[in-house]
């Protein structure tokens, strides 16, 4: 995560604008998908052992390698999920709801942990999909900015 001196809001909003920019181009694609499988399982049935992993629609890779290339995916977003009793991606949800521009870093630590977590665990970039994870954090984002920026 970006090294941090300031925590104003407009601080909070430089720092995530060319993220929220970037990732809001994926928007209309994750509302028509939701609750869709956007991966298939490849179980290399050519070959001797048979292992079986996701193969992902070509959209979903292009938005986690955008969502890495911002540089503000935070390791550390196992904290937020014990400091707010965060257990199920209905919480989440629930809570991306309820923030505001001061906790655009919530917001992005659990899409951290979609975006990294599903780089060693199977189906996690499926869940965020099919549970809108992806779409309302990028989506609340963008509306937290939207506003900060129409207000000042």
């Amino acid at each position: 995560m970006a090294d941090v001196t300031e925590n104003s809001p407009q601080d909070i909003v430089n720092r995530y604008r060319g993220m929220v920019e970037t990732l809001s181009k994926y928007l209309k694609w994750f509302k028509e998908n939701d609750s869709k499988a956007v991966d298939q399982k490849y179980n290399g049935s050519n070959m001797d052992t048979t292992m079986i992993f996701p193969v992902y629609d070509s959209t979903v890779l292009s938005f986690v390698k955008d969502a890495q290339a911002s540089g503000l995916m935070d390791r550390n977003y196992v904290y937020l999920y014990s400091r707010k009793n965060l257990k199920t991606w209905k919480d989440e949800l629930e809570y991306i709801s309820n923030v505001d521009i001061m906790h655009l870093d919530d917001i992005n630590r659990i899409l951290s942990k979609y975006v990294l977590g599903g780089q060693v665990k199977a189906g996690m970039w499926s869940e965020a999909v099919q549970h809108g994870i992806f779409e309302h954090a990028v989506r609340k984002m963008q509306e937290l900015i939207e506003l900060w920026d129409h207000e000042n």
